[in-house]
């Protein structure tokens, strides 16, 4: 009997270790079970829709059901149009064979039609899967589809407000010059008998104004306004740079104080004739309130939001608290505005400043004055 002890012991003992085992596994299994479900409600419930694709045959194995909702169509179209946009995956899958991951993740964007017949804009995003990461499949792709016709009506929406913008203040700007041109002609046509000095200022009003008008046709169009944002040189120009040729706009009769950080990025990437007028209709604003002789701040900061932030303050009597809200909207004129305008140089500042991506706020400070500020993002 006894020689039997060591026996049973030893099998007590591995049925002890494989009743360990097995629990082991079988709470591995419920984890794994549990993962997928939560991954499947992912897929199933999110905004963009999730496919898994056999990269050999085109055969689409898998799409979560937001692609149904999104597109109207049912599974059997669905395959179809997957069939179709994925003509081009062979030639990817020989290029990535060859060595080249350039292609490993593309993002592209596809017209789709709609079941009812409207055009979908489809952002895809797709990954080469090897076939040793793809749970015993061969070469798998695997992606999101996501709808981004919404983004594009409203950046086409945006377009179209920047051009009426742009229109309605070239319109603003040439009534006046175009009387002052027609003045100034009926002037030097009908004083034959004007002396030299005079003949000389009307010459002078006339340069100034054919100036005017250039700087609409190069800033103000609409195309130009539309193209802000989107063309910006890839170097821009360094912050002193643009701050110095901003601070050569004031008139004599105020001094400019230039103040920058240290750490500041060697070059801003703007567009730099936009960001100059913009910075030049805040400085006109802060010469026009600020008393003869009193200084104008210049400053340019990096901020801990990220981007940087130019400055412009002035030495004047401050903003009305109840103006502060309807400061930047168009034809908006303060209560101390005593200079003639129509309202438009702060709408105009901000709208330059949005398409660049950033935002231009402004308040009244504790010791006395106005001050506006820029932030613009860095590019990443």
């Amino acid at each position: 009997m006894l020689t039997f002890l060591p026996f049973l012991l030893l099998l007590l003992a591995g049925v002890i270790l494989m009743a360990l085992r097995f629990v082991q596994l079988r709470r591995a299994l419920l984890r794994a079970r549990a993962g997928e479900t939560q991954f499947r409600l992912l897929a199933e419930h999110g905004r963009d829709a999730a496919f898994l694709l056999d990269a050999t045959t085109l055969e689409l194995l898998y799409i979560s059901p937001a692609a149904q909702r999104l597109t109207g169509h049912d599974l059997a179209a669905l395959r179809e149009h997957a069939a179709r946009l994925a003509q081009d995956l062979p030639a990817r899958l020989q290029r990535w064979r060859d060595g080249d991951a350039s292609r490993l993740t593309l993002l592209r964007e596809v017209e789709l039609s709609h079941a009812d017949g409207h055009l979908l804009a489809l952002e895809i995003s797709s990954t080469i899967v090897p076939a040793a990461a793809a749970m015993g499949r061969g070469v798998t792709v695997v992606g999101t589809l996501r709808d981004v016709s919404a983004a594009q009506a409203q950046e086409a929406e945006r377009e179209k407000e920047q051009k009426r913008f742009a229109s309605m203040l070239s319109h603003e700007f040439r009534t006046p010059l175009a009387t002052i041109d027609g003045a100034i002609q009926r002037l030097v046509s009908t004083s034959k008998d004007a002396d030299e000095a005079t003949r000389k200022r009307y010459v002078k009003i006339q340069t100034a104004v054919d100036r005017l008008l250039g700087m609409i046709d190069d800033y103000l169009s609409p195309e130009r306004m539309a193209a802000l944002g989107r063309e910006r040189a890839a170097d821009g120009i360094a912050p002193l740079a643009l701050l110095q040729q901003a601070a050569a706009t004031v008139p004599a009769s105020h001094r400019v104080q230039l103040d920058l950080d240290e750490d500041l990025p060697a070059r801003l990437r703007c567009d730099v004739p936009g960001m100059a007028l913009c910075l030049k209709i805040l400085l006109d604003n802060a010469v026009k309130f600020s008393p003869p002789g009193s200084a104008i701040s210049v400053s340019a900061r990096l901020v801990p939001e990220g981007g940087v932030a130019l400055c412009v303050r002035d030495s004047g009597a401050g903003l009305r608290e109840e103006e502060l809200a309807q400061l930047f909207e168009k034809g908006s004129r303060g209560t101390y505005a005593t200079h003639p305008g129509a309202g438009l140089g702060l709408y105009m500042a901000r709208a330059v400043v949005e398409v660049h991506g950033g935002s231009l706020q402004g308040h009244n400070l504790p010791e006395g004055g106005a001050l506006f500020r820029i932030w613009l993002p860095l590019p990443v």
